[in-house]
Order: structure tokens, then sequence, then C-alpha cells
């Protein structure tokens, strides 16, 4: 999906503040929303009665964000009188003026009467998703798609009493205490009772019965409407199951045991996390579970709607802990070597953004690469390196005390810090200023020299980087002709001395073998520049990805992956001669990863069928095949052109 608005990082760091920082701030404290959805018109009409508290004082105005697609009729405060509105149509933001003003912590009560066609081709608030939907015989309504006034976007939690009139015949989704019955007007009335503050407003109007899957006491409600889709139902279920049991001896009590998960449109988000419910867009339903997207989700039921960041600048806490669940389940079923792979891979997307801290991820554009590189990726990091500081006993016991002390609740970085100081006992201000509250990573070099003593050897030097005020225990590995050592230097400031003694003679030391801490080197930042290259791809920004790529090849002129990601563009843009050089180079290269042998070799079996060279192109599909690496269904691929040569489609982007 290609976005319009992209961040520059120099337009991050002049720290200009998103509007809706300087609007008038407000408490909500719940909704009365009584909605009608109409299938056959693809349209909502609905009103909704929110009440909240001033936080500012004299208030004479507040602002909501709601769908631009929906338009309103009237607004009205808790006397019926009309108030006056205006909207603007670049944020999806409604302004409400007073006749007068109210008091700080002085009770408000607005009802929006509105309704409009949503059909998804109307332009999201967040640009290129979809989250919100009607159809025929289906329709989802996601938070995101601000599809009832919204105030404090996943920031300010609300309770929620939601009532959704369907024709007869169709069944609503919802979070909450739910019950049916008989509309007047005809059709079936569904409500939703949400006594705690969460982020309730999230429903789904559907035909079909829900596939139940029991499993692990547990049983998982899935309402898959395509016919691949409800074929795959039953490992689904199992593995949300298995899944939901892991996390609650991890996280604490779940919110809700039994989940429902419902199958979306393309277009949609992967996944999506409401209470109690899942939401998975049909390319993410195969027949082998998408574990990343279902561990993520499922541990939102934690970390998004039982605990949420107080504000934007927080939300490491949320998508942090979302991503790095995924590598807690890899860990658990796969073993340590996963969760490091995996956060090997995690620390290059970390790094992509480096002069913004943690705690400033407010100022990125909601959903953009951004947004997740900085409070997921680095945020994962940041707790994976949290674990190597405090041992994993105290910190899991703090993942589960934090659920506990701050369930429905909005949570900020000092109640994460001051719980994780609790349960170890000891000081941690250090590494959330290292780590949260400043930007930038160490590139560590280490100096030393070996002496002889009477037992053996001694190893004197100095770990060397370059951030004045870092501080962090970090390993040392002293790989000798016996059994390699393994020391913890705290390394303080830009110089930090060490001094290991070892029985055999010292062949190599490295710094941080496990690779626990977020830090560059030069094959990094490879890897980065390559990254990098990739998100300006994704959204057809070819001459910046180029750009990031040819300072990869600066660095590593064998890296095959640079290559390649070269190759792909000028394959995309019909320069099949530069195309083919580069695929070869890539070849020709360091084989990291080991996936691209096989893919080059079909791209340039396709470029040869394209230029008419059939006796070539068989040659490197025949090539492929011999690799016998069937990464993302290479083997199918190449079966198929084996067959019928390769023609480009008539769409195919340039």
């Amino acid at each position: 999906m290609k976005r319009v608005l992209i961040l520059g990082l120099g337009l991050l760091a002049a720290g200009s503040l998103p509007a809706q920082d300087r609007r008038t701030r407000i408490d909500v404290d719940a909704y009365a929303i009584d909605a009608q959805i109409n299938p056959s018109t693809q349209t909502l009409s609905a009103k909704a009665t929110v009440r909240f508290l001033p936080v500012d004082d004299n208030i004479t105005n507040v602002t909501f964000e709601l769908n631009n697609a929906l338009a309103i009729s009237k607004i009205t405060d808790d006397k019926g009188e009309e108030l006056r509105s205006s909207r603007n149509q670049a944020d999806h933001s409604v302004r409400v003026t007073f006749p007068g003003s109210y008091p700080k912590g002085q009770p408000v009560v607005l009802s929006f009467t509105y309704e409009g066609h949503l059909t998804g081709n109307e332009e999201s608030p967040v640009y290129g998703i979809k989250f919100g939907q009607i159809d025929n015989d289906f329709a989802f309504l996601l938070y995101p798609s601000r599809w009832f006034p919204i105030s404090g976007y996943t920031t300010d939690r609300f309770a929620a009493n939601i009532s959704v009139t369907v024709p007869n015949g169709f069944k609503v989704i919802g979070s909450g205490l739910d019950s049916n019955k008989p509309s007047p007007a005809g059709g079936t009335t569904w409500t939703f009772q949400y006594n705690k503050p969460g982020f309730p407003g999230n429903i789904a109007m559907v035909k079909d019965d829900a596939i139940k899957v029991a499993s692990d006491g547990l049983t998982t409600s899935l309402f898959f409407r395509s016919a691949s889709a409800k074929e795959n139902a039953k490992p689904w279920g199992e593995e949300t199951a298995k899944m939901m049991s892991y996390f609650t001896g991890l996280f604490g009590i779940a919110p809700y045991a039994n989940l429902q998960v419902i199958e979306t449109v393309d277009g949609a988000p992967n996944g999506y996390a409401a209470p109690g419910i899942l939401f998975l867009a049909p390319r993410v339903i195969s027949k082998e579970v998408n574990e990343n997207v279902l561990s993520n989700q499922i541990a939102r039921q934690w970390w998004e709607d039982q605990t949420s960041p107080a504000t934007r600048n927080h939300m490491w806490l949320e998508n942090g802990m979302a991503l790095y669940a995924e590598s807690l389940w890899a860990e658990h079923e796969k073993g340590a070597a996963a969760l490091e792979q995996r956060m090997k891979d995690n620390a290059i997307t970390a790094l992509t953004i480096d002069n913004v801290p943690l705690i400033q991820t407010g100022r990125m554009e909601d959903y953009s690469p951004e947004y997740w590189a900085l409070s997921a990726n680095k945020g994962a990091a940041v707790i994976q390196m949290l674990r190597a500081t405090m041992g994993d006993e105290p910190f899991f016991k703090t993942l589960k005390e934090f659920q506990n002390a701050f369930a429905y609740r909005p949570v900020n970085t000092e109640d994460f810090r001051l719980v994780a100081e609790k349960v170890l006992g000891q000081e941690l201000r250090y590494f959330f200023l290292q780590w949260v509250e400043s930007n930038g990573a160490p590139e560590f070099k280490v100096e030393y020299t070996i002496f002889r003593t009477q037992k053996g050897f001694r190893v004197q030097g100095k770990i060397a980087q370059d951030l004045d005020t870092f501080r962090m225990p970090v390993e040392l590995k002293i790989e000798t002709e016996g059994n390699p050592e393994m020391k913890t230097v705290e390394v303080m400031g830009t110089s930090s001395e060490f001094s290991v003694d070892t029985f055999g003679k010292p062949k190599k030391i490295t710094v941080d073998p496990n690779n626990r801490v977020l830090r560059l080197s030069p094959q990094v930042r490879v890897q980065v520049a390559i990254r990098k290259g990739e998100q300006f791809a994704e959204i057809g920004e070819n001459a910046e990805a180029l750009k990031e790529y040819q300072r990869a090849l600066d660095t590593a002129k064998s890296s095959s992956m640079a290559h390649y990601r070269v190759a792909e563009i000028f394959f995309r843009q019909h320069n099949y001669q530069s195309a083919a050089t580069e695929f070869r180079a890539a070849l020709d290269g360091d084989a990291d990863p080991k996936w691209i042998e096989v893919w080059a070799h079909i791209y340039l079996g396709n470029i040869y069928d394209i230029t008419g060279q059939r006796e070539r192109a068989v040659n490197e599909y025949t090539q492929a095949q011999r690799t016998r690496d069937n990464t993302q269904g290479a083997q199918d691929e190449v079966a198929k052109y084996l067959r019928t040569p390769y023609k480009p489609k008539s769409n195919e982007p340039v």
C-alpha cells in the first residue's frame, strides 16, 4: 500500500507537534451508541452519546474524530440544545463549540446523530488500510475507522453500551456482556455492555454460525467466511487455545479466556485485537497457522486491551510487548536459538530509526513504517535487553505484577520502571534513560593485552564506544585452547576496563556474543541500509530505495541481499539488462541469505522468458530446482515455469 505521508527524520527532529496535541483536553468516561447497519445499502446510521470530563479548565469547545464518510445531522447537549460544529477533512475531526464554558472536572454529555456509506472504498482515517466496511453479507467496524466520535485515540479508555440493529438472519459480534431482542422497526438489536475502561468499540455483523473449536480447556469461536478459511478453522482454533494458555502463564489471568476470531476483508490489517475478539485478514488465514500474527494479537489482550499507554509516547509498552510476545512464543516452541534469530532480525529494523528516542513515538504517523520500527521493533529490543539485565525470574515476575497492578488503566514508562525496580530490588533508572529516553546505539571496540601468569593467562583490556552516558552490563566471551570463559563487564561511558584470568591461551575475544545489546557494527550498518531500502521500496519510493542499497554496497560490495534488492527494482521497472546483471552479482556474492540463490535463478529465468530466450530460461529454472530450496514456495514457481513460460501481468507496476 502506497502511503502519501511519510514522516522524514528531519521533520521529526524538528519536533513539530501533531494538531491533536493542541486540542482541548478531555477524559471520555462512557459511550451509549445506538446504531443501525443496512447491508443492502451499505450504510450506517447512529446516535452516539458521549460523557466526558474536561481536563482543562473553562473549556469552550471540544474536538472529536469521526470518519469523513459519516455526515453529522446534529449535535446536542444534555438539555437537547443543538450546538455549532465544524469539520476538518484533513484529520477527520469535528470541532464542537459551546455557548458558554465548562469548568475542569464537570461532566459534559454530547449526542451526535450521523449516517453515511461505509463501503470500504472511502478514504480511511489511516491511509490505505481498511478498518471498516459494510457489505451485503458481512460488516466490520473497528475503532481506528472512527465509526463513532473518538477523543484521545488509542489512549483515552472508556466504558460503552453499544446497541446495533441488523436485519433478521444476521448476528453481531462485540465486546462485553451481550444480549439480543427483536427490534420494533424490524430486524434484531444486539446490545453489548462493557463496564470497564477499555476499547470496546469494535463490532462485526456476520451471517454464519461460529465454527467452535474446543482445545486445552478453552473454546474458540471462529467466524471464517471463505471456504479455504473454514477448512483451516480447526488448527487456528487449537493454536489460539495453546497460545492463550501459554500467555496466561506469563502475564496472568486473561481478560477473556475464550476468544472470538473474525475474518475481515482484503485491505484490512493482518490482525487487530479487541477485548475478547481477534480480527484477521483473509491473506493471513492459510493452512499453516501464521504464528507471528496470531501470537502478536493474542498478547494484545493484555498489552493493549487490559493495559494501554497513557499517551502515544509510551506505545512501546503495547507494540513492543506484542512483538516481543511473538519471540517468546518462538522461544517456547523452538528454543532459545529461535528467539536469538528473531531478535537479530528485529534489531535491524529497530536501528533504521536512530535519531528519535523511544519516548517520542507520539511524533510518528500512525501505522507508518517509522512508527512500527520505533514503537514495536525498538520496543521489543529494549524489552529483551531488560530481560537480560534483570534475569528471567524477576523479568517475568515484573510482567505479571505490572498487569495485575494496572489492569484496565492507562500506563506509562515510569509505572513500568517502578514495578521492575520493586521486583528486582535495584535501581533501573540508568537503563530507561539510555534506551527509552535517549537515542543512538553503541558500536563496541575492544582492545586487550594477554599476559602469562603462574596459573595460566590474564587478559587485560578495555571496551570502547562513543555514547558518553551509556551504562549497561555487557558480556565478553574469551575463546581459549580449552573451554571458553565468559565475563560480564559493566560498561559505563566511552571506555571501560576489564581483566579476565584464563587457564588456556586466549585466541579470540567477542563483545556481546549473544547479541543482547542493541548495537551497531559494520555488518549491522549494511543490514540496516538494506532494511531502509526495503521500507522505501514497499511504498514505491524506488529512487530512495536504490540510494540505501548503494550505501550497503559501498560498505560490502559482495552483499548478495543488496544486489538482489537492486535487481528487484530494475525488474519491476522492466530494465531487464540491469536486473540480470544484479541478479548475477547476487549469485556471485556472499550468499547471505541462502534463499537468494533459488530466487535469483527464478528471476533470471523470467527475464529470459520475457526476452524470448526459452532455452536459457529453462536452464535457470533447472538450476533453481537443483537447489531444493522451497523458501516462499520457490519450487512450486519453478515447476510452473518449467511447464509454461513466464509472462508479466498486464497490470504489473513499473
